[in-house]
């Protein structure tokens, strides 16, 4: 039986749908000691920005119950150092590349899109309005539709590659905010990142990660991010890329049902340096027993299907 795991984000064709999250993977380059980064249908790197970032004051690092919250602070070496001195190491490998991006402003994003096009080697970038532990910035854009229309629009402008805009779940209508991403021309989206939240050490009556805040992830976030991806998958016509507490291969076929056309595992890369290779071959193996020949079997097929409200209140 022919099994075809391929996705496509814009005009890009990925072989299977499983990718790292941003900021979980490092650079990508990090992780091919452990296995051939060619299995992965993409590589997404930690968010780039203009000049390099030193990132937010240790701690940086919490463990909660289910999960973890970072407070990194988007510390990066920098795009022009990034596309010069890794990238084509990174290339050597048979992925899509995906680079993350963030900047404080318009111009920031525009100059960062700048240099990505002369290199011709980037395959996607994923717009990374949304992180929740930067003092300014990323939020901003995020959480307004309206900023977040007029990023993407004078971005689509200049870019010469797809655009994935990555959203928040924080203090917004996340689909009121993919729509206005769609309607600016954001050729796909990935939601979502992380809940912003605070763990307190109560021995020393102070926060667990030096900034304070920081954004919590791993498996205590899925049902969050399982709802808010059937809302936007929902809502919008463009591929949906979805993430959230996804650690084993059940947790993508969840994801896939409430509509994601791809996926991105995050926090279990900290637990399972292995689990991006491993899922890739669970997913083909479930296809098999399951007789399934293509993804789109299984593509937000959840029956019957939850009324979307206006608010995704369901408990009133």
């Amino acid at each position: 039986m022919a099994i075809d795991l391929s996705v496509k984000i814009g005009n890009v064709t990925l072989k299977n749908p499983i990718m790292p999250a941003s900021g979980t993977f490092g650079y990508g380059l990090e992780f091919a000691p452990f296995y051939n980064l060619s299995e992965l249908g993409a590589i997404v790197t930690k968010s780039l920005s203009w000049q390099p970032k030193a990132g937010s004051l240790p701690p940086r690092i919490a463990e909660v119950e289910g999960g973890m919250i970072n407070a990194i602070g988007l510390e990066n070496v920098g795009i022009q150092h990034f596309l010069k001195e890794l990238l084509p190491e990174l290339k050597k490998y048979d992925t899509v590349v995906i680079v993350s991006i963030f900047g404080s402003s318009i111009e920031e994003f525009l100059n960062i899109i700048d240099v990505i096009n002369t290199t011709g080697q980037v395959d996607i970038i994923e717009l990374n309005i949304s992180c929740p532990n930067v003092r300014k910035g990323g939020i901003l854009f995020g959480t307004n539709p309206r900023f977040t229309y007029d990023l993407i629009k004078e971005i689509k402008k200049y870019a010469t590659i797809p655009i994935m805009t990555k959203l928040t779940p924080n203090d917004c209508n996340i689909a009121e905010i993919a729509k206005a991403a769609e309607d600016a021309g954001s050729d796909a989206l990935s939601l979502i990142n992380t809940l912003l939240a605070l763990s307190i050490d109560i021995s020393k009556k102070k926060p667990r990660t030096g900034f304070g805040f920081g954004g919590l992830s791993g498996p205590c976030i899925k049902p969050v991010a399982l709802r808010m991806v059937y809302y936007v998958a929902n809502t919008v016509s463009i591929p949906v890329v979805g993430m959230g507490g996804i650690s084993s291969m059940n947790d993508i076929i969840e994801f896939i049902i409430a509509g994601a056309t791809a996926v991105q595992v995050g926090t279990q890369n900290f637990i399972d340096p292995l689990i991006c290779s491993k899922l890739v071959k669970q997913l083909t193996q479930y296809f098999i027993d399951h007789s399934i020949n293509s993804l789109e079997q299984l593509r937000n097929s959840l029956s019957p299907r939850p009324t979307l409200l206006k608010t995704g209140n369901q408990s009133e």
